[in-house]
């Protein structure tokens, strides 16, 4: 069976954006009924509807985020809503990479911190969360050092990956390489996780226990590049974002890697910064300097639209949020009115 995405390039001349004035809107989720939620940096996260209003949901709006005139603080203190997934119930789980901490909010607004210490010692910068149809919660820990671009090296591995389930929370892998983004395979059998500065992305085979084993490189072993969030097909391709040095990829069922769409072009600030990462010399001002006009700093990646078909690419410095439509549909995400 021929791979839809053979041949396929994403033409930035077709692109669209929804959503505006947005706020680092890092992770979106995508309803069936065409619903947007976009995690927003004044505390919370932007639903954005099928009509393209928007409005945004948070306890307590923050303004630090754009009012903060130092870049690199920008991305480093305060709130900072990162990863997000549904509940079961319809709320939203939040993961506070200002805050270090997993949050529920409701889709009111009304927020509570389910975890912000692991084994008696405060839990790190929390990057990501998933729920699976057993309705464990697995959350991703990138770094425990506070500011996360202090950890941007080559020699700094305390990534890790920790689920919540009737047992409490624990760590089931460690080691990780600035843990991002992970995801299920269609079957559940496999946890793909991102190790960012790891430049690779790692995966598990899932025992029914949710304990994790047969650790394997899925793919290039380097990428050259920092990765960021990562999603599924319902082909097998696993799409992912190239962070800094914004780039769409995919993985073939294979591993073979592809690039679909390059916003860096071999950038000279994009090959400073990975030659300053080879020699653990990384520095905010390197990191700043990179970034394209697409997607600045591209992060997620969500399918969503009646069909699956609409690719939402989600951004640390955007303020927008484009999309395009890919050849395949996305594979399902587990939605709040999902039943095991």
């Amino acid at each position: 069976m021929d791979n839809p995405i053979d041949g396929f390039e994403i033409d930035p001349a077709t692109l669209k954006t929804i959503g505006m004035n947005l706020q680092r809107p890092e992770c979106i989720l995508a309803e069936p009924d065409g619903s947007l939620w976009s995690a927003d940096a004044r505390g919370g996260v932007m639903h954005i509807r099928p009509d393209g209003s928007q409005t945004l949901i948070a306890q307590n709006v923050a303004s630090g985020f754009a009012n903060t005139t130092d870049e690199a603080s920008k991305f480093t203190s305060g709130t900072l809503p990162n990863g997000l997934a549904f509940a079961r119930n319809g709320d939203i789980l939040v993961s506070n990479f200002g805050t270090d901490r997993l949050e529920l909010m409701t889709r009111t607004g009304e927020s509570e911190i389910l975890h912000d210490t692991l084994n008696g010692r405060p839990i790190g910068k929390v990057n990501f969360v998933l729920r699976d149809r057993k309705d464990r919660v697995w959350i991703t820990v990138s770094t425990t050092i506070s500011n996360w671009m202090e950890a941007c090296s080559p020699n700094i591995i305390d990534g890790f990956i920790a689920v919540a389930d009737e047992k409490g929370l624990r760590i089931v892998a460690d080691s990780l390489h600035f843990t991002n983004e992970i995801r299920f395979d269609a079957d559940e059998q496999w946890l793909y996780a991102v190790e960012t500065c790891g430049m690779k992305i790692t995966r598990f085979r899932v025992c029914p226990d949710a304990t994790l084993s047969h650790r394997e490189t899925f793919g290039p072993e380097n990428h050259n590049a920092f990765i960021d969030g990562i999603t599924f097909d319902a082909f097998g391709n696993l799409w992912g974002t190239h962070i800094m040095t914004d780039r769409i990829f995919a993985i073939t069922p294979e591993g073979d890697l592809r690039i679909l769409l390059d916003d860096d072009n071999g950038s000279a600030e994009g090959k400073a910064l990975l030659d300053a990462f080879a020699q653990d010399r990384v520095t905010p001002e390197l990191q700043l300097a990179c970034g394209g006009t697409i997607a600045n700093w591209m992060a997620s990646l969500t399918f969503g639209g009646p069909d699956l078909r609409t690719v939402y690419i989600g951004s640390l410095r955007g303020s927008t949020i484009p999309y395009f439509m890919a050849p395949i549909a996305g594979l399902p995400m587990i939605h709040w009115n999902e039943r095991t």
